[in-house]
């Protein structure tokens, strides 16, 4: 059975030193700034620091991303039942936070910053592409402002059915380290642009080797508007699992669109379960064309719990047009 562990730190870290049997080399100090090799992302990591904060109260801490100059975003089960935090800066500075809304459908919170003048850290709005190269930042067992690398594993991954708490879907998964106390840090691109707000991992206990999740910035900026002004958030259910449509699959599957996006399964007993199969392409939804994945994502995201939308899909050489109640996400 594979389980899923929130990212967020409770206890202490212990270090274990280890002696050696070699007497240690003398120690020679390094030029002050002096450059890395050309892959190095020092700049990137100097330049989003400000924007990574670390959140704390009685019963454990996590991290946080800056999103307007007093509003940080981070994880709902990073602020549990708490409404005042505290907050730690990269510049070594403390302040009081006061938790504003909380949506734990999509695991995400906004928190209210009594240090105004933050700078804000870049959202990227699209998902990045799978291989794309990622930093994430955060404070994993309270180490502030730690970054560790690695690529984009998977897109629109959902995390297993026993995951602690609520389980958002449609994340991205990445082999970038994230530890205890990384949740509500940030997922970066390598141009410093917030591509997600780090969720989650799979523990090696489960036989996993650096499978981590993140919530895609896109959701994490709508979710944090229509908290910031007061309203519910609403998660309208299609009950599909989408992926990128590709050359080799139109082969196979024979279907006739450049674009749309490719139905991997069903959920039984959804709003799709009336009429889409496994192998569709969407191709629009409403009035909105759809080129990819993320197009899906984003025309749901305009939608509510109820309505219903006319749905075309491309099944092999057929584009039937379907009409799908959507419901509220389980």
């Amino acid at each position: 059975m594979k389980t899923s562990h929130r990212a967020t730190a409770i206890g202490a870290l212990v270090l274990v030193t280890a002696a050696c049997s070699a007497p240690a080399a003398p120690f020679q100090a390094s030029a002050p700034n002096q450059p890395c090799d050309e892959g190095s992302f020092v700049s990137v990591v100097e330049d989003t620091a400000p924007s990574v904060v670390t959140l704390r109260h009685s019963d454990g801490l996590g991290s946080g991303v800056v999103y307007k100059p007093d509003v940080i975003i981070t994880n709902q089960h990073v602020v549990a039942n708490h409404t005042d935090l505290v907050i730690s800066y990269a510049d070594g500075s403390e302040s009081a936070g006061t938790v504003i809304g909380t949506d734990p459908g999509n695991d995400l919170a906004v928190v209210r910053s009594e240090r105004k003048g933050l700078t804000p850290a870049r959202f990227r709005n699209d998902q990045p592409r799978q291989a794309c190269r990622v930093l994430a930042i955060g404070s994993p067992l309270g180490l502030q402002n730690s970054v560790t690398e690695g690529i984009v594993s998977g897109l629109h991954r959902s995390l297993p059915a026993d995951a602690q708490g609520p389980s958002p879907t449609d994340l991205i998964q990445t082999d970038a380290p994230i530890s205890p106390g990384n949740s509500g840090g940030a997922l970066l691109d390598i141009q410093g642009q917030v591509v997600g707000i780090n969720e989650a991992y799979l523990p090696p206990q489960a036989g996993a080797v650096s499978i981590g999740f993140a919530i895609p910035a896109g959701t994490a900026v709508d979710v944090a508007e229509r908290l910031l002004s007061g309203r519910t958030v609403t998660q309208p259910y299609l009950g599909v699992s989408v992926g990128e449509l590709t050359q080799t699959i139109r082969d196979r599957l024979g279907v006739k669109t450049q674009d749309g996006a490719l139905v991997l399964a069903v959920a039984p007993n959804s709003p799709a379960a009336a009429g889409i199969r496994p192998g569709d392409v969407i191709v629009k939804l409403g009035d909105t064309d759809v080129h990819n994945p993320q197009d899906l994502v984003n025309v749901l995201r305009s939608t509510k719990p109820g309505d219903q939308v006319p749905l075309v899909v491309v099944r092999g050489a057929d584009r039937p047009e379907l009409r799908v109640s959507l419901g509220n996400q389980p």
